[in-house]
């Protein structure tokens, strides 16, 4: 349980002034390295490779250990898990690290507005070009709602991040026709405006965690340890309560992939069938853009395009991470409602594939 911290002074006292500054300069130096050296580089790369992208692993685009169907199932999964957290070690990295920076940064400060649906635009506006997949916004997420930023705006940020940044949406018009497409963003946008706002509890007066950097009076030298001591404060808070759960998830998205029949995607089209695709890739914790791509390869294997659809609705979305963090930070009617509401829109793009 995490103690309690002093109250932050007003934000108009110079020492405060100082400590956000210098977060903000923490926060901004941050993203910027991982920005510019990792991953837009990356989403560019593969949004001008296109079809050329391969797909290696499982749940990965890329493997370091090769998993074999004649191996027992624990070791395909640790092999897979190990692929896994390989394939999402620098986004991880942000995501624990950014997320430090917003809870120290934001930590009472509670910028949030009374309109449910504001806070979804603010949310939203915020994830589209953060760049990070649904697995590695969960820190991030969980930094936010522990930090008293409303509630929807976390969770909009967490959906947005995946499904709607520039790059993203630039590569499915690109690879897919401009229906599917379309289904896509459509579907993201009606989960965060229709749902989000309605599956959110009251909020509460107070942030759950209040891991400030302490403002004492003093100079930028004094400021500057105590927004450093704040920070890795928040650092080892979340690396600790979403740590293990990042771990835990790794291994059961291993499980579920390793589990999911080869021929899972028949050739034959099915309601019940698409309802399983679409819960399974809701399910999967997949690296960012790796639903584009998966959804690529299956459409270019003659997989129907109903499947094609859901598996372009659903996966990367959310994932079983995602649900942990909803659960623990905000409520798990919450996380359930959010999982449900994907599957269900996916299920729809599916259905919309087969008739139309």
């Amino acid at each position: 349980m995490a103690t309690a911290a002093p109250l932050p002074l007003p934000l108009t006292s110079p020492s405060s002034r100082r400590n956000l500054i210098l977060t903000a300069i923490l926060l901004t130096a941050t993203a910027g390295i991982f920005w510019i050296d990792s991953r837009y580089p990356a989403l560019i790369k593969k949004l001008h490779q296109g079809p050329a992208v391969q797909v290696k692993g499982a749940i990965t685009f890329d493997k370091v250990m090769n998993v074999d169907r004649a191996m027992p199932l624990p070791k395909r999964v640790a092999f897979t898990t190990v692929n896994w957290l390989a394939a999402n070690r620098v986004g991880m990295t942000f995501g624990f690290l950014f997320g430090a920076g917003l809870l120290t940064l934001l930590s009472g400060a509670r910028p949030y507005s009374g309109n449910r649906y504001k806070n979804v635009l603010f949310g939203t506006l915020a994830g589209v070009p953060l760049g990070v997949c649904s697995n590695c916004v969960a820190p991030i997420t969980q930094g936010l709602c522990d930090s008293g930023v409303a509630t929807e705006s976390a969770l909009a940020t967490m959906l947005s991040s995946p499904a709607l940044n520039v790059v993203v949406v630039a590569t499915v018009f690109s690879l897919f026709p401009p229906g599917l497409a379309v289904l896509k963003i459509g579907f993201t946008l009606l989960v965060l405006f229709t749902v989000v706002p309605h599956v959110v509890p009251a909020r509460k007066d107070a942030p759950r965690v209040s891991l400030s950097a302490s403002h004492a009076a003093g100079t930028w030298g004094i400021a500057f340890i105590s927004t450093i001591k704040g920070y890795l404060k928040n650092l080892w808070y979340l690396l600790r309560t979403a740590g293990p759960l990042m771990l835990l998830a790794a291994a059961l998205g291993s499980l579920i992939i390793e589990l999911v029949p080869r021929e899972m995607l028949p050739t034959t089209v099915s309601p019940v069938k698409i309802l399983l695709v679409s819960l399974v890739g809701t399910a999967l914790p997949v690296p960012m853009a790796f639903d584009v791509f998966a959804a690529y390869v299956a459409m270019r294997s003659g997989v129907p395009l109903p499947y094609v659809a859901t598996l372009l609705c659903t996966l990367g979305a959310y994932s079983v991470y995602s649900f942990f963090i909803t659960g623990r930070s905000v409520s798990w009617k919450t996380a359930i409602s959010i999982f449900a509401a994907i599957c269900v829109t996916g299920a729809l793009a599916g259905f919309a594939a087969m008739f139309f």
